[in-house]
């Protein structure tokens, strides 16, 4: 238990530290405390800090990252697994919990600042930028399909996952995984993958994309179908975390704070009304809706600090998911196949991407939120919008990123079987 309960205070007190030294150092301002999070957690998980999990336990997590501890226990017990294994699993439990927490209390709280009115005049924009992507996506999905289709077994699965991944991310990797009965080594390869490239992905999206993007992409809120001033914060305002636990704020926000935990709850009961395949868009979409509707409300909106408080839980999940990679198989020769499929969908899917919404002249911020709302899904979406300073991209990020989540596991699915028939 103490081991746990290290592990979760320095989850949660790290952040706080990255934080303040991008307020004392210029330099790691620049950087970020989210790209720090991400840089200290990879190198968490792959520096021997953590127990690894052997062959036979990832063979029977399959698609999992961890089993409940009453079941490892009863492997264990049963010899099936070590006491390494055990050891891996609790930490990998803790992990879950935190990313299965943070998330959904983190979304209202950056929800309760915006102006939903402005976000209506983006949504056209945004949701045309989202047809761009998929259409992207699919022409780099069959390029490679039939680029791979002698050289990867069961091509047409790992098809079907990459389409879940770039339109969900893991969730619905995990699920088209399972519905199409791919093989443990298979997906964990697939995933190490997407995080390897994800993360390179990730890194270029915050730092040099909108200034190399702005060279030949309308700029945000210039576009001919924008005819508005740009609407977003000053630079220094999303990054000033200072204030927060003040004999003023610290009230403030705990109320903001409450009140989220309060959609979380709500949400969590909407969600057991519909079957469990659909249970985490419904939270999802609820925790969506409901931190729209408060953001609506004067006394609630006016909140000071409510949006550095939601992006202090981002870096906290930013922490955690980096320290779950694995990095260990990247580079074995027999899956180079499957490794340049996935570098096809990351960075070729972006490249057409990009190429649409120069010939549509789609700007470029809305362009680098659609693709980190499909890529990695819409926990990312704040992150990314605090690096390019404008968080009105937000609500834009987390309708496409919704709507990945939605229908991925369809279109991942159909695609599947559909190339599979050729």
């Amino acid at each position: 238990m103490i081991p746990g309960i290290v592990l979760i205070t320095f989850y949660f007190a790290l952040p706080v530290f990255l934080i303040y030294l991008t307020h004392i150092s210029s330099f790691l301002s620049k950087i970020g405390a989210v790209v720090l999070a991400y840089i200290i957690g990879m190198l968490m998980g792959n520096i021997g800090l953590f127990p690894k999990q052997s062959a036979a336990f990832r063979d029977i997590l399959a698609s999992k990252t961890s089993l409940p501890t009453e079941e490892a226990t009863a492997l264990f017990n049963q010899g099936l697994i070590s006491e390494n294994d055990l050891l891996a699993n609790h930490i990998a439990s803790l992990q879950d919990l935190i990313i299965m927490l943070v998330i959904p209390i983190a979304i209202p709280l950056l929800l309760f600042s915006l102006d939903i009115r402005r976000w209506i005049k983006l949504a056209s924009q945004a949701l045309f930028s989202l047809l761009l992507a998929m259409v992207s996506l699919l022409i780099v999905i069959f390029a490679g399909y039939f680029l791979f289709e002698n050289h990867i077994p069961e091509t047409w699965k790992i098809s079907g996952m990459l389409v879940g991944i770039y339109t969900g991310g893991t969730p619905n990797l995990a699920a088209i995984s399972t519905a199409l009965d791919v093989k443990p080594n298979i997906f964990i390869l697939t995933h190490t993958y997407d995080l390897m490239l994800g993360a390179i992905c990730l890194a270029f999206l915050m730092t040099v994309a909108q200034q190399l993007f702005n060279s030949f992409l309308p700029t945000f809120g210039k576009t001919p179908k924008l005819a508005f001033a740009k609407m977003s914060v000053k630079v220094n305002e999303m990054d000033n975390y200072r204030g927060m636990l003040s004999r003023q704020g610290a009230p403030r926000l705990l109320k903001a704070f409450g009140l989220s935990v309060l959609i979380f709850a709500v949400s969590g009961g909407i969600s057991l009304l519909v079957p469990p395949s659909a249970q985490m868009v419904t939270v999802i979409l609820s925790i969506t809706t409901l931190g729209l509707a408060f953001s609506t409300v004067k006394s609630i909106n006016r909140l000071e600090k409510t949006f550095q408080l939601g992006m202090y839980f981002i870096i906290v999940f930013s922490l955690v998911i980096a320290s779950m990679s694995d990095l260990r198989s990247m580079f074995q020769i027999e899956f180079l196949n499957l490794f340049l499929y996935v570098v096809l969908a990351v960075f070729g899917s972006m490249a057409i991407h990009v190429l649409l919404s120069w010939i549509f002249k789609v700007d470029s911020d809305t362009t680098i939120i659609t693709i980190t709302a499909l890529t990695f899904s819409p926990p990312f979406v704040p992150v990314v919008a605090g690096a390019l300073k404008n968080k009105d991209l937000i609500i834009s990020g987390l309708t496409v990123g919704i709507l990945g989540y939605a229908f991925g596991n369809y279109v991942g699915v159909a695609i599947a079987f559909f190339l599979k028939s050729l």
